[in-house]
């Protein structure tokens, strides 16, 4: 009776489990439907415009990539349906095996009851015996016959109701399997139709190599400008709080006896100043949540990465990013990435506006805004929206920010830093 209830146990441990993942594989599917979503309302922003771009031809690459993330995510889902309907579809003509044994069991019990059925019979069964201690084991496996009958109708009705749990849990996942081959199918055709657009965006582009190096040089001025504007801002906000500390420092020594020692205070080993114990304790808490910090954005997606990018359509040519470029539908507000003070509002021409927030050692930047919501010496939280990012009337209607990491003077990849 053990072993059973221990199987029966480990069946529905096992059962849980599988149910678990599943769940976990159509959240991930949802998510990935959900980013499908952004990319394609971004796409969909540019066929107002019909001419061939670059961008347009990024976000269709975008849009292939998602897709084909969401297919994977709906066959991952598939296999795990199946392999649980199989693994359901054993379960239950195991129980059931099990709850014919069950049933037979009892029809003998039933049968011997019938037969021995009067109360004499049960009294003279127990008297006939030739001692006490024998009539005393007989009336105990009397007693013992009787509970062992009410057990095995229990194990009957728990048997009907794990194979009746089971029959659904079956249903449910047909029925999801049946819905998501739907979805994937569907998939399927759009993604034969937008490498069917990626083909022909991709060919004109490259019938327009010298208006597309035209193009790279102006926007890589215009990133050169912003990069630099940005540097020295960082730079100056960095010398100021050195000094600030050296001089704070000194007034402290020229207090102290001269024959006293003064003792040396803590400095950073990037900038060689002593930070306060709020910077200490913002530093420490956005360092920790590197990987975790949320996207300066709702939603969007990565349409230029940090460091040397290949072009995607003239050979041998790339660009160096100094930050990230995330796309989003317009009418997207910038938000911060965690709770900060805002040092700096800055303009370049051809990058509109710009933010620089601190926290604590690190700083991070939001560059081509439009309206900002923020100003200088304010203090924000960790999501809330500084500023309109600007959609590009002349260019697909692009809707794109620039952000940025720094550690005092070091920049960094914000992709290491922001959620997956």
């Amino acid at each position: 009776m053990r072993k059973i209830a221990t199987i029966l146990l480990t069946l529905l441990t096992l059962t849980i489990a599988v149910g678990q993942t599943i769940k976990e594989l159509e959240e991930q599917r949802r998510n990935a439907l959900r980013r499908l979503e952004t990319t394609s309302k971004v796409l969909s922003e540019t066929k107002k415009t019909q001419r061939s771009s670059l961008n347009k031809l990024n976000i269709i690459n975008k849009n292939i990539n998602e897709r084909k993330s969401l297919i994977n995510h709906i066959n991952k889902e598939i296999s795990t349906l199946d392999t649980e309907i199989n693994k359901l579809n054993s379960e239950t003509r195991k129980l059931e095996r099990e709850l014919e044994t069950y049933k037979a069991d009892y029809a003998n019990m039933v049968r011997e009851a019938y037969i021995n059925r009067s109360v004499y019979s049960k009294i003279l069964f127990v008297l006939s015996a030739e001692t006490f201690d024998q009539s005393f084991r007989r009336l105990r496996y009397m007693q013992e016959y009787s509970q062992y009958r009410k057990e095995q109708m229990r194990k009957i009705e728990n048997t009907k109701l794990e194979i009746a749990n089971k029959t659904e849990q079956l249903a449910q996942h047909k029925k999801t399997q049946v819905d998501i081959k739907s979805q994937k199918s569907a998939e399927q055709q759009k993604l034969i139709s937008d490498q069917r657009k990626e083909n022909s965006v991709y060919s004109d582009l490259k019938k327009k190599e010298k208006t597309l190096q035209a193009d790279l040089k102006k926007q890589q001025k215009i990133a050169n400008d912003l990069n630099r504007k940005i540097e020295a801002l960082i730079a100056e906000e960095v010398r100021k709080a050195e000094e600030k500390r050296r001089k704070e420092e000194q007034a402290r020594r020229a207090k102290e006896p001269e024959s006293k020692e003064p003792a040396a205070k803590p400095r950073t080993a990037e900038t060689g100043y002593a930070m306060t114990k709020e910077e200490k304790l913002i530093s420490g808490n956005f360092a920790a949540n590197s990987g975790r910090l949320p996207w300066p954005v709702d939603r969007g997606f990565i349409s230029g990465k940090f460091g040397v990018q290949p072009h995607p359509t003239l050979k041998y040519v790339t660009t160096n990013n100094k930050g990230i470029y995330i796309q989003t539908p317009s009418r997207t507000n910038a938000r911060a990435v965690f709770e900060g003070v805002v040092t700096q509002r800055f303009s370049v021409p051809g990058s509109n506006n710009g933010v620089i927030i601190q926290h604590g050692q690190y700083r991070t930047v939001y560059a081509n805004l439009t309206n900002i919501y923020v100003r200088v010496g304010q203090k924000v939280d960790a999501k809330q929206s500084i500023g309109q990012i600007y959609t590009d009337p002349e260019n697909d209607n692009k809707t794109e920010l620039f952000f940025q990491i720094w550690k005092d003077r070091t920049i960094l990849n914000p992709e290491s830093w922001i959620s997956r």
